[in-house]
This record gives structure tokens, C-alpha cells and sequence, in this order.
């Protein structure tokens, strides 16, 4: 029990690098006991793969419910910079994945997918699984019906009573709570997936991760140093650097070690005290912020989406890109705030492309392999974008009406 303690309030980071020179150690020294590790990656990924379904089902269902219908017609202009944001991110991450088009190696690769032939195919595969039974759409993670029909429902339950709410919003709390557990494994399955990935193919098999590594930090610092500073241009029409580096400074570094954007808020308020914004519109927006502008988490999205289908063999066309945007940025929207919370989402972008559940459950144990860089570089994006978009509206709205 003493141990147990220990390991469920140590320090995750730490324990997942452990478990990364553990698991590389134990496979150079012993192929075959590398290969027998495996079994606990494959019993996290099982975890992941369960929980899955659920929690986007139940996170997208009260993120939407909890919005409250006259703050959001107030913060009309803010949410619709955050959804722009997002989309361009998800966009700029599928463009770099086209230009750097990464293949994985995966423990146990043995699932199987048909590639769609053309966007017609795809669009025709969307609306089908759009009108899937909800109960059928859980079981069998059906990822488009997921959404579809949380979609709805969070909707409906808009104009519920607040103790209705309430109740979503406690039981959204409570799966979010599994989901950490789970996620505190991570360190068992990291070892693992990387004992029989380096058992299998030696020290090769990480060259894929470093590459995907660098496609999604070289994205997050694009969207951060040039494709943001555009938006606030187009909002503020002045030189925007000043103020995006002062976001990044004294939001992003927080965000970077902390890896929660809603650990962050206090941080986030701080910052928009100090740079003059309206306590009345900040209070509001930096919150909003936290929980669907998550640009860091499209992209994640959309790149580790992509390396499951370029590892596939699989082409796709335009149209499809697009498609995935929409939908990372949809995900994106409604990822759940514990570190590394939209791995979890990547399996339903990857239903787009027919991926099965089991093999983009693989994809989302990688994620965790190179969690310790990506959800602290994602995390920061977000964190400091927050503050970003909320400074461009309030200048933006204040010098129209010329205060």
C-alpha cells in the first residue's frame, strides 16, 4: 500500500521517462523478456481503448450543456476567434503532415483498413455512422455517432435547470476521474509498448517517434510564431509580436510545466490584469479559453491521425483533409483537461479513415511514449492563446468603440 501511494502521487513525468529507459534496457539486454513486457502494453492500450468511447461521448455532451445561452451570444466574438484558431491550427497540422508524412512502428500491427476511395465515399461514411443507434455507436466506437449524437444532447440539455446540469457536468467530473487513473498507468504501458517495439526492431523503432516529435513541435511553434500572430493582425491591425511574446513568456512557460491549461486560469487572469484588459470580459473568456481553445490539442489530433494513416499505406485527397480539420477541431473543442487528454480523441478522427478502435488505441499509447514533450508544448499553445485572443478582442472592441 505504501508503494501504491507512493506511485499514484509521484511525479508522472518522471516515472514515464523510467519506464522509457527501462523498457529499452530490458529489451537490449533481453529480446525475449522484452517481448513478454509487451503484455502490459497491450492490457494499457485495452484501457484506452475502452475508455475511449465514453469519454468523448460524456465530455462533449457537458461541454456544451454547461455553456450558458446569454454569456455565449456576449462572448460571440471571442468563441468565434477560438474556433478560427483551432481550425487553422488543425489545418496547418494536416498541411505539415502532407509535407512530412510520418510512418509509426507498432507493437502487434495487424489491423486491417480500407481506404476511402474519394470524398464521396468518405462523406457517405460520415452521414451513415451519423444515424447510427447512439447505444450501438458506444459499443461499438462508432466515433461519428459519439459526437453526433452528444451534439445533440448537449444542445437539449442548454435549457435544462441548473441542478440538471449540474448532474452532467458532476458525472462528466467522474469519467474524467477514470480517465486519470488510467492515465497513471501510463508508466506500466510506456515500458511495455517500448520493451517489445525495441525487442522487435532495436534502437530503429524509435526514429519514428523522434520524427513525430519534430512535426508536431515544429507545428505548435508555427501556429505560435506566425499563424496566430496573422489572426491578432487581421483583430488588432498592428504589429502583434510584442503582445504574442508576452503571452508566451508569462503564460506559455507556466503552461509548459504545469500541463493543464485549467491549472493555468489563475496564471491566465493574472496576465490579463497586468496587460489592461476588461475584468468583465477576461473572467469570462479566459475560462471559455480553457475549455474549447485548444489549438495544441487539433493539431496533436490531426498529426498522430495522419501518421495511423500514412503507417496504413493509406492516400487521401483533399476533401478528406478537410474533413479531418473539421473534426480535430470539433475534438479539439471538447478534450478533456487532464495531461494528455486529447490522445483519448484520436481515435475518433481516425473512424474517419475506417481505422479500427484497437489499432488507433496503439496510436494513443505512441502519444503517451512522446507525451513527456508533446502535452507540454500542446499544452502551452493552448494556455497562452487564451490570454492571446482575449487581449486582440478587448483592444480590438475597445478602440471600435473608442475607449
Amino acid at each position: 500500500m505504501s508503494f501504491l501511494k507512493k506511485f499514484f502521487s509521484g511525479n508522472l513525468v518522471l516515472q514515464i521517462i523510467s519506464a522509457l529507459i527501462l523498457g529499452t534496457v530490458l529489451a537490449l539486454i533481453s529480446p525475449e523478456l522484452g517481448l513478454k513486457a509487451g503484455f502490459l502494453g497491450e492490457l494499457f492500450v485495452k484501457a484506452l481503448k475502452s475508455v475511449a468511447p465514453i469519454l468523448v461521448f460524456v465530455l462533449v455532451i457537458a461541454a456544451i450543456a454547461r455553456q450558458n445561452i446569454d454569456a455565449a451570444s456576449n462572448m460571440k466574438s471571442i468563441i468565434i476567434l477560438y474556433l478560427v484558431g483551432t481550425f487553422a491550427a488543425s489545418a496547418t497540422a494536416v498541411l505539415a503532415s502532407f509535407m512530412f508524412p510520418t510512418k509509426l512502428i507498432l507493437p502487434n500491427n495487424t489491423a486491417v483498413v480500407s481506404a476511402p476511395a474519394d470524398i464521396t465515399s468518405v462523406l457517405k461514411t460520415v452521414v451513415s455512422n451519423m444515424a447510427d443507434n447512439p447505444v450501438n455507436a458506444l459499443v461499438s466506437a462508432n466515433y461519428i455517432g459519439i459526437l453526433t449524437w452528444a451534439v445533440m444532447i448537449g444542445i437539449a440539455l442548454r435549457v435544462a435547470l441548473p441542478e440538471t446540469k449540474k448532474v452532467v457536468v458532476d458525472f462528466s467530473d467522474a469519467i474524467t476521474k477514470v480517465v486519470q487513473w488510467v492515465i497513471r498507468l501510463a508508466p506500466f504501458g510506456v515500458f511495455g509498448i517500448i520493451a517489445s517495439v525495441v525487442a522487435e526492431t532495436g534502437i530503429e523503432g524509435f526514429k519514428s517517434y523522434i520524427q513525430l516529435i519534430f512535426v508536431l513541435v515544429g507545428v505548435m511553434l508555427f501556429v505560435a510564431l506566425v499563424v496566430n500572430p496573422i489572426i491578432v493582425w487581421f483583430k488588432i491591425r498592428r504589429n502583434p509580436y510584442p503582445l504574442v511574446f508576452t503571452c508566451l513568456r508569462e503564460s506559455g512557460v507556466m503552461a509548459f510545466f504545469t500541463r493543464s491549461s485549467a491549472a493555468n486560469i489563475p496564471v491566465n487572469m493574472m496576465l490579463s490584469k497586468k496587460l489592461g484588459l476588461r475584468e468583465e470580459f477576461y473572467t469570462v473568456s479566459i475560462p471559455i479559453g480553457a475549455t474549447i481553445n485548444m489549438a495544441g490539442a487539433a493539431i496533436t489530433i490531426a498529426v498522430l491521425t495522419l501518421a495511423a494513416v500514412y503507417t496504413l499505406g493509406t492516400q487521401i485527397d483533399l476533401g478528406t483533409a478537410l474533413m479531418l480539420s473539421l473534426l480535430a477541431t470539433i475534438g479539439a473543442c471538447g478534450a478533456s483537461g487532464v495531461p494528455g487528454g486529447s490522445l483519448l480523441l484520436i481515435p475518433m478522427a481516425a473512424s474517419l479513415f475506417s481505422i479500427s478502435n484497437e489499432y488507433a488505441s496503439q496510436i494513443v499509447a505512441i502519444g503517451y511514449i512522446i507525451g513527456v514533450i508533446q502535452d507540454s508544448c500542446e499544452t502551452a499553445l493552448n494556455s497562452s492563446t487564451d490570454v492571446l485572443f482575449t487581449a486582440a478582442t478587448d483592444i480590438a472592441e475597445r478602440e471600435r468603440a473608442g475607449v
